[in-house]
C-alpha cells in the first residue's frame, strides 16, 4: 500500500458524520444534525451550502441524484434530473450543421434544473427540520460572504466574461470574499415558498426568458424529481446499490461484477491495476449505444452480458474492445446521522462552470448536461422534447447481505466516476481498506476526447495515473498495450463514510483541497 503524499484524511466519530468538498459545507450538515436534524436534512444543507460556494462544480442550475438508506431494505433512489424543454427541436441542431450537442453558449444543451425539484422530493420525504432552518448557513454565506477556495478561484477566471458571471468578478485569488445575493434570494423563496416559489418565481422567469422558447410554463410545473427503483449486484460479499439509467452508475456495478471472477493480486502489483482498467473498459466500451433513460439496468448487469466480457480479459495484455460477443463537473457528498439514516448524494452543473449561459440577474450558471444527447434521430437518447440525457452520475451504497448499512462513496469526475467507484470498492470491500486509503490513493482513470466523450473512439482511450501510484503500474500497464503515462486528468473528489463497530469512520477527498469529514 503506497503513501499518499497528503497523508491519511481518516475520521472517526461515534454518532453521525458528513463528507464534502468543502469543509464549510460539511460543518453547516454537521450542525444540522447535532440540532436534532437527520442525514437527509444535513444533506441538503450541505448541497445549498455548496450551490453558493462551489458555482464551478454545482448549483441552483443543475442537476441531482440521490441514495436514501432508512433500514435494511433496498435504499430508496432518486432521480432529479431535468427534462429537454418543449421547444427542443433536433431538426433545428442538424440544420445548423452539428454532430453533437454544443458544448457551451448555446441554451439548447440546459434541461430544465431539477436541484430544487430533488432537494423539494427529498424533504417531502424524509425531511424532519423546516426548510428555513436547513438553508439558514447557506443564505448567510450568499448574503455576508465567503472566503473562495484555490479550486473555485482558479476556476472562475475562466468566466469572468460570460454575462451574469457579477458575483466573481473581483475573485482573484484564494481566499478573496464573494458574495451571492441572487443566490440568496432564491434559496429564501425556496425556504418559504417550496418548489413553486423558486420554478415560478424569478427563477422561473429568467429560465423562461434566457430559453427563448426552449421551455414552457408547463415545463417548469412539471417535477423534476422521480422516485425510482434502485440498481443493485451482489459483489464480494456485499450488495452494492446505484441509481438506474439514465445514469451511467450500471457501469460502476458492471466493473465490479466483472473484476470480481478476476484473481486479483494485491494493490501494490501492476497485474492489480491491469485488469480492473480491463475490467472498466469492459463494462464501457460500448456506453454511448445502450446508456439511455429507458435502458433497463438489470438487462445491463445480466451475466449474460458480463461473463463473456470478463472471459475476454487476459493477464498478458489489453483486449481489443468488441471481438468477444455481440453486442468536473460535479460534487458528491454523504452522511449517516445517529438512528443508521445515510445518504449518498451527487449534485452537478456537468462540466465545470456548466453552459456558460446564466441566469443575469440571479448570478447563476445553468448546467450543460444536455450535451449527453445525441443528435441522430435513430438514437434512443436524441434530443428531443420532455426527454433526460444520459448523466455521468454515479452515486453508491454498499450493503451487508443483512441489508445493514456497510458504507456511503460516490466521486465527481464526468465519464470517470464509476472507475473511481470502482477502485473504491476493491480497497474497501477486497483489501479490507479504511476510507482514508479508499479515498486518498492513487487512482488511476480512462481517458478520452473529453471528459464526456471518452467512449468516443475506444481504441484511442489511455489510461492516465496519479504520481503518487505503485511504482510500476505504467510500466506494467504499458507492457500489456495500455497507452498509460503519469499527467493530469480528473481524477475525481470521492468521499466514503463507513459504519464500524463503535461508530463511523470517514474521509473527504484532499485532492479538493478544502473538503471535509466531520461529525460527532
Amino acid at each position: 500500500m503506497t503513501t499518499a503524499p497528503w497523508g491519511s484524511q481518516l475520521r472517526q466519530t461515534d454518532t453521525a458524520m458528513v463528507a464534502s468538498i468543502d469543509s464549510l459545507a460539511t460543518r453547516a450538515g454537521v450542525d444540522i444534525m447535532k440540532a436534532g436534524g437527520n442525514a437527509v436534512d444535513a444533506s441538503i444543507a450541505v448541497n445549498a451550502v455548496l450551490s453558493v460556494t462551489a458555482q464551478h462544480m454545482c448549483g441552483l442550475g443543475g442537476d441531482l441524484f440521490a441514495l436514501v438508506h432508512t433500514d435494511s431494505g433496498p435504499p430508496t433512489c432518486l432521480n432529479a434530473s431535468g427534462r429537454a424543454g418543449s421547444g427542443a427541436d433536433l431538426d433545428g441542431i442538424l440544420a445548423d450543421g452539428l454532430t453533437s450537442m454544443p458544448h457551451r453558449g448555446d441554451i439548447r444543451s440546459v434541461p430544465v434544473p431539477g436541484c430544487v425539484d430533488g432537494w423539494w422530493a427529498l424533504h417531502q420525504r424524509f425531511g424532519t427540520m423546516p426548510l428555513p432552518d436547513i438553508l439558514d448557513r447557506a443564505i448567510i454565506l450568499a448574503e455576508d460572504g465567503f472566503s473562495a477556495s484555490p479550486l473555485l478561484a482558479t476556476a472562475a477566471t475562466g468566466v469572468r466574461l460570460v454575462p451574469g458571471s457579477q458575483d466573481f468578478a473581483e475573485l482573484r485569488a484564494a481566499g478573496d470574499v464573494v458574495t451571492r445575493p441572487g443566490v440568496a434570494s432564491v434559496l429564501r423563496a425556496f425556504g418559504s415558498g417550496g418548489r413553486d416559489a423558486v420554478y415560478r418565481g424569478r427563477f422561473g422567469d429568467e429560465l423562461l426568458a434566457v430559453g427563448d422558447g426552449e421551455y414552457s410554463i408547463a415545463d417548469l410545473d412539471s417535477l423534476n424529481a422521480d422516485w425510482v427503483d434502485p440498481l443493485g449486484v451482489d459483489v464480494w460479499g456485499h450488495r452494492v446499490w446505484t441509481v438506474p439509467p439514465n445514469s451511467q452508475g450500471y457501469l460502476s456495478l458492471a466493473a465490479a461484477r466483472i473484476a470480481e471472477g478476476l484473481d486479483l493480486p494485491p494493490e501494490d502489483d501492476p497485474l492489480r491495476a491491469h485488469l480492473l482498467v480491463e475490467s472498466a473498459r469492459q463494462a464501457g466500451f460500448d456506453r454511448p449505444d445502450v446508456l439511455h433513460e429507458h435502458a433497463d439496468g438489470s438487462c445491463l448487469l445480466d451475466d449474460d452480458r458480463l461473463v463473456p466480457r470478463r472471459e475476454a480479459i487476459s493477464p498478458e495484455r489489453a483486449a481489443a474492445l468488441g471481438d468477444s460477443w455481440h453486442e468536473g463537473d460535479t460534487m458528491y457528498m454523504c452522511a449517516v446521522d445517529g438512528k443508521g439514516m445515510a445518504v449518498s448524494l451527487i449534485q452537478s452543473n456537468a462540466d465545470g462552470f456548466g453552459s456558460h449561459v446564466t441566469l443575469p440577474g440571479l448570478g447563476i450558471f445553468l448546467h450543460n448536461r444536455g450535451l449527453g444527447f445525441n443528435v441522430n434521430p435513430d438514437h434512443p437518447a436524441s434530443y428531443g422534447p420532455g426527454r433526460r440525457p444520459p448523466h455521468t452520475l454515479a452515486p453508491a451504497l454498499v450493503a451487508h447481505p443483512d441489508g445493514r448499512l456497510r458504507a456511503v462513496l460516490g466521486t465527481m469526475g464526468a465519464d470517470a466516476q464509476p472507475q473511481v467507484v470502482l477502485q473504491m470498492l476493491v480497497r474497501l470491500l477486497v483489501d479490507g481498506a479504511d476510507p482514508g486509503h479508499v479515498v486518498g490513493g492513487g487512482r488511476w482513470v480512462l481517458v478520452g476526447g473529453s471528459g464526456f466523450g471518452t467512449w468516443d473512439d475506444v481504441e484511442s482511450v489511455e489510461v492516465v495515473v496519479e504520481e503518487h501510484v505503485p511504482a510500476g503500474w505504467v510500466r506494467g500497464l504499458a507492457d500489456r498495450g495500455h497507452r498509460a503515462r503519469v499527467g493530469r486528468a480528473n481524477f475525481g473528489h470521492a468521499h466514503c463514510i463507513e459504519v464500524v463497530d463503535g461508530g463511523l469512520r470517514g474521509a473527504a477527498d484532499p485532492r479538493s483541497l478544502v473538503g471535509e469529514a466531520a461529525g460527532f
